[in-house]
């Protein structure tokens, strides 16, 4: 009987899976990790490498305890292939196959479909690991470079969720997708990642508190759908994913929590009221709250086309054929079929935005990215409660849902944050006021220095409230290794 809670640490890999038994996938993955880990030593700078990092490791899915920390060197890191317990008489929860049982091998008419959304899924993981390979030379505390370094393993570990996946249950075509996985890059002009915000830059800290907060937000609402597959390895893969993803968006709004804390601090020790006296602002050293809207808006927006189209029979076909479900579809009271029932859209018809009732089972897009801007919009407002507290007057605002897109209905039409149709030379002259310009750019790149001293951090961004693992705010979470 296999021990589904705890990690056996038989093998190079780590796992919950009784690879030690699995001879054909153990090999095939042995084969794959020196590639791997080639990968990763190209990415990270060496003296990073070298360094010990204080890192939580997977040691169960328990989740009363199933991590523990310890000081080690990031190639070194124990990246192993974790399930979620099975749930003895889990049936399919949608679909055409709504209450049958679970499918513990690949249905063979969903191959395709399936193999599809475990590479795109796969994808991601490297993809944003590359994006943020430089922002440890430019941290502003070893808190946060400890924080970077650990977002970045784990979206490692999830790239070995899913190559486990390919490997063990689509043969010759999964081995095939596993080093294409590694041989992508983020914004390569030959081989770029599959999903276009993958492919953005992350070009400072504030870029990456936004990312962890918004893009990998569209990560939960990924896993949270897969995790309701009636391919019962992938649900139980993803399952475990969503426990380490709640970290990267903690790293997330902390992060933009603290940089808005530190500029309301700067902003009533200098008497400034008025927060749209940028200048005057960034001459204290710290990022001004109109700038931090407009990243908001960039990274908002980008997130949003990753749902794709509003109206879709690719992720019809897959609710369909129950491989992949709704945000929390457990939890939805309805038949799980979608027979009849409508779910209203956004078109574009004469000029104007309307709101269109279509079949739910083909707006299964348009609904997940209408439960991730509620649940994006919970941090927005902790984040307007810091600035209230300090007594300034501005709010962060979600910008509409047609502003700045490159998918779907909106895609190639110019609206303001408002929702509002402009002209291509309306927006083009004031766009500058929405999204981030050169010049906003390269002063948050002033501000980028690297602090690597104990308890210390850049003038920019406030301190967290607590340490990771309840340590003490002089804990030093990273040593340095200085060749």
């Amino acid at each position: 009987m296999l021990d589904l809670i705890n990690v056996s640490y038989d093998t190079r890999i780590p796992n919950n899976v009784g690879l030690s038994s699995d001879k054909r996938v153990l090999k095939a993955l042995e084969k794959w990790h020196p590639g791997y880990i080639n990968w990763w030593n190209d990415l990270i700078p060496r003296k990073f490498q070298e360094s010990l990092i204080y890192l939580r490791t997977a040691v169960s899915v328990d989740p009363k305890g199933w991590a523990k920390f310890d000081y080690v060197k990031m190639p070194e890191y124990r990246w192993g292939i974790l399930l979620a317990p099975k749930v003895e008489g889990r049936i399919i929860p949608c679909g055409e196959h709504y209450g049958e049982p679970a499918w513990q091998e690949v249905p063979g008419e969903y191959r395709a479909m399936l193999r599809r959304l475990i590479v795109i899924q796969g994808d991601t993981e490297p993809a944003s690991v590359e994006q943020q390979r430089f922002l440890a030379l430019t941290a502003p505390s070893l808190y946060d470079m400890r924080n970077l370094f650990q977002v970045n393993v784990e979206e490692g570990r999830h790239l070995w969720a899913m190559v486990y996946l390919l490997h063990k249950y689509f043969g010759r075509d999964g081995r095939e997708e596993a080093d294409e996985l590694l041989r992508r890059q983020s914004g390569s002009e030959e081989a770029p990642r599959l999903l276009g915000a993958f492919n953005e830059e992350t070009p400072d800290w504030l870029s990456f508190f936004m990312f962890t907060y918004f893009t990998d937000r569209d990560g939960k609402m990924q896993l949270e759908s897969l995790a309701q597959s009636g391919f019962d390895p992938l649900s139980r893969s993803c399952r475990f994913m969503l426990t380490e993803e709640a970290h990267h968006m903690f790293v997330g709004e902390t992060g933009v929590g603290r940089t808005i804390q530190r500029t309301c601090e700067a902003m009533r020790e200098a008497g400034i009221d008025d927060p749209f006296d940028v200048d005057r602002v960034r001459d204290l050293g710290v990022i001004d709250l109109p700038l931090i809207q407009k990243k908001l808006n960039l990274h908002y927006t980008l997130s949003l086309d990753l749902f794709g189209q509003e109206v879709s029979t690719n992720a019809a076909n897959a609710f369909n054929a129950g491989i992949k479900g709704r945000y929390h579809e457990n939890r939805l009271d309805d038949d799980h079929q979608l027979k009849d029932a409508t779910y209203p859209v956004w078109n574009f018809v004469d000029g104007k935005l309307v709101r269109e009732e279509v079949p739910a089972l083909t707006a299964i897009n348009m609904r997940l990215r209408d439960d991730y801007t509620k649940d994006a919009a919970g941090g927005v407002g902790r984040w307007n409660k810091i600035i209230e507290k300090a007594g300034i007057e501005f709010e962060l605002k979600l910008p509409h849902e047609a502003f700045h897109r490159q998918i779907g209905v909106f895609a190639g039409k110019t609206f303001d944050p408002e929702g509002n149709l402009l002209t291509q030379a309306e927006y083009e002259a004031r766009k500058g006021e929405w999204l981030p310009n050169k010049t906003d750019g390269d002063f948050i790149q002033s501000l980028m220095k690297q602090v690597t001293e104990p308890g210390k951090y850049a003038g920019w961004i406030a301190p967290p409230k607590v340490g990771i693992d309840n340590k003490p705010g002089d804990f030093e979470y990273v040593k340095l290794h200085m060749a």
